[in-house]
Protein backbone atom coordinates (compact mmCIF):
# COMPACT_ATOMS: atom_id res chain seq x y z
CA UNK A 1 0.00 0.00 0.00
CA UNK A 2 2.83 2.42 0.83
CA UNK A 3 4.52 1.61 -2.46
CA UNK A 4 1.36 2.40 -4.35
CA UNK A 5 0.94 5.66 -2.45
CA UNK A 6 4.56 6.66 -3.16
CA UNK A 7 4.15 5.78 -6.82
CA UNK A 8 1.00 7.89 -7.12
CA UNK A 9 2.68 10.84 -5.38
CA UNK A 10 5.67 10.63 -7.71
CA UNK A 11 3.43 10.33 -10.74
CA UNK A 12 1.45 13.40 -9.65
CA UNK A 13 4.65 15.38 -9.17
CA UNK A 14 5.99 14.42 -12.60
CA UNK A 15 2.70 15.24 -14.33
CA UNK A 16 2.45 18.52 -12.44
CA UNK A 17 5.95 19.56 -13.55
CA UNK A 18 5.14 18.66 -17.13
CA UNK A 19 2.02 20.80 -17.05
CA UNK A 20 4.01 23.74 -15.69
CA UNK A 21 6.60 23.32 -18.42
CA UNK A 22 3.94 23.31 -21.13
CA UNK A 23 2.43 26.51 -19.77
CA UNK A 24 5.85 28.19 -19.67
CA UNK A 25 6.54 27.22 -23.29
CA UNK A 26 3.14 28.53 -24.39
CA UNK A 27 3.76 31.84 -22.64
CA UNK A 28 7.23 32.14 -24.14
CA UNK A 29 5.83 32.12 -27.67
CA UNK A 30 3.81 35.27 -26.88
CA UNK A 31 6.94 37.26 -25.93
CA UNK A 32 8.75 39.02 -28.74
CA UNK A 33 12.52 38.95 -29.06
CA UNK A 34 15.03 41.65 -28.31
CA UNK A 35 17.55 42.25 -31.05
CA UNK A 36 20.79 43.89 -29.96
CA UNK A 37 22.56 45.64 -32.80
CA UNK A 38 25.62 47.81 -33.33
CA UNK A 39 25.65 51.54 -33.89
CA UNK A 40 25.42 51.47 -37.71
CA UNK A 41 22.47 49.07 -37.83
CA UNK A 42 20.72 50.98 -35.03
CA UNK A 43 21.16 54.23 -36.96
CA UNK A 44 19.81 52.68 -40.16
CA UNK A 45 16.81 51.27 -38.31
CA UNK A 46 15.78 54.56 -36.72
CA UNK A 47 16.38 56.46 -39.97
CA UNK A 48 14.57 54.09 -42.33
CA UNK A 49 11.51 52.98 -40.36
CA UNK A 50 8.75 55.50 -39.69
CA UNK A 51 7.06 53.14 -37.27
CA UNK A 52 9.98 53.11 -34.79
CA UNK A 53 9.82 54.80 -31.40
CA UNK A 54 13.26 55.90 -30.21
CA UNK A 55 13.41 55.41 -26.44
CA UNK A 56 16.05 56.64 -23.99
CA UNK A 57 15.75 54.83 -20.66
CA UNK A 58 18.33 56.86 -18.74
CA UNK A 59 17.64 59.40 -16.02
CA UNK A 60 16.56 62.95 -16.88
CA UNK A 61 20.00 64.19 -15.78
CA UNK A 62 21.74 61.83 -18.22
CA UNK A 63 19.27 62.78 -20.96
CA UNK A 64 20.02 66.48 -20.44
CA UNK A 65 23.75 65.82 -20.97
CA UNK A 66 23.00 64.62 -24.50
CA UNK A 67 20.59 62.26 -26.25
CA UNK A 68 19.68 61.02 -29.70
CA UNK A 69 17.56 63.48 -31.64
CA UNK A 70 13.84 62.72 -31.25
CA UNK A 71 14.26 60.29 -28.36
CA UNK A 72 11.43 59.84 -25.90
CA UNK A 73 12.65 59.71 -22.29
CA UNK A 74 11.19 57.17 -19.86
CA UNK A 75 13.50 56.52 -16.91
CA UNK A 76 13.97 52.77 -16.44
CA UNK A 77 14.76 53.37 -12.77
CA UNK A 78 11.51 55.27 -12.30
CA UNK A 79 8.66 53.70 -10.32
CA UNK A 80 6.24 53.42 -13.23
CA UNK A 81 8.46 52.41 -16.14
CA UNK A 82 6.17 49.71 -17.54
CA UNK A 83 3.03 51.82 -17.07
CA UNK A 84 4.62 54.85 -18.71
CA UNK A 85 5.78 52.79 -21.67
CA UNK A 86 2.37 51.30 -22.34
CA UNK A 87 0.79 54.73 -21.88
CA UNK A 88 3.18 56.62 -24.17
CA UNK A 89 4.11 54.02 -26.80
CA UNK A 90 1.31 52.67 -29.00
CA UNK A 91 1.03 48.89 -29.12
CA UNK A 92 2.51 47.17 -32.12
CA UNK A 93 5.34 49.65 -32.51
CA UNK A 94 9.00 48.77 -32.85
CA UNK A 95 10.99 50.35 -30.02
CA UNK A 96 14.64 51.28 -30.56
CA UNK A 97 15.94 51.53 -27.01
CA UNK A 98 19.22 52.77 -25.58
CA UNK A 99 20.86 53.80 -22.31
CA UNK A 100 24.42 54.71 -21.36
CA UNK A 101 26.09 51.33 -21.92
CA UNK A 102 23.39 48.89 -23.02
CA UNK A 103 22.67 47.19 -19.69
CA UNK A 104 19.55 49.11 -18.63
CA UNK A 105 18.21 49.17 -22.16
CA UNK A 106 18.52 45.39 -22.37
CA UNK A 107 16.56 45.03 -19.12
CA UNK A 108 14.02 47.58 -20.32
CA UNK A 109 13.80 45.72 -23.63
CA UNK A 110 12.77 42.54 -21.84
CA UNK A 111 9.87 44.38 -20.22
CA UNK A 112 8.89 45.96 -23.53
CA UNK A 113 9.04 42.61 -25.33
CA UNK A 114 6.86 41.02 -22.64
CA UNK A 115 4.33 43.75 -23.39
CA UNK A 116 4.24 42.92 -27.11
CA UNK A 117 6.70 45.42 -28.55
CA UNK A 118 9.39 44.53 -31.07
CA UNK A 119 12.64 45.73 -29.49
CA UNK A 120 15.95 46.80 -30.95
CA UNK A 121 18.63 47.47 -28.34
CA UNK A 122 21.71 49.61 -29.03
CA UNK A 123 24.81 47.59 -28.18
CA UNK A 124 27.10 49.71 -26.03
CA UNK A 125 24.46 52.40 -25.55
CA UNK A 126 24.97 56.09 -26.18
CA UNK A 127 28.62 55.64 -25.20
CA UNK A 128 29.21 53.49 -28.30
CA UNK A 129 27.11 55.92 -30.35
CA UNK A 130 29.30 58.86 -29.39
CA UNK A 131 32.53 56.89 -29.81
CA UNK A 132 31.40 56.18 -33.39
CA UNK A 133 31.12 59.95 -33.95
CA UNK A 134 27.34 59.98 -34.20
CA UNK A 135 25.45 63.16 -33.25
CA UNK A 136 23.67 63.86 -29.98
CA UNK A 137 21.54 66.85 -29.00
CA UNK A 138 21.21 68.66 -25.68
Amino acid sequence: MRRLLRFLMMLSAVLGLGACQQKTNAQATDVKEIRTVGVDEFEKTIASQQDVVLLDVRTSEEYAQGHLDGALLIDFKGKNFQTECTKQIPSGKTVAVYCRSGFRSNSAGKILAENGYTVINLKGGITAWQEAGKPVVK
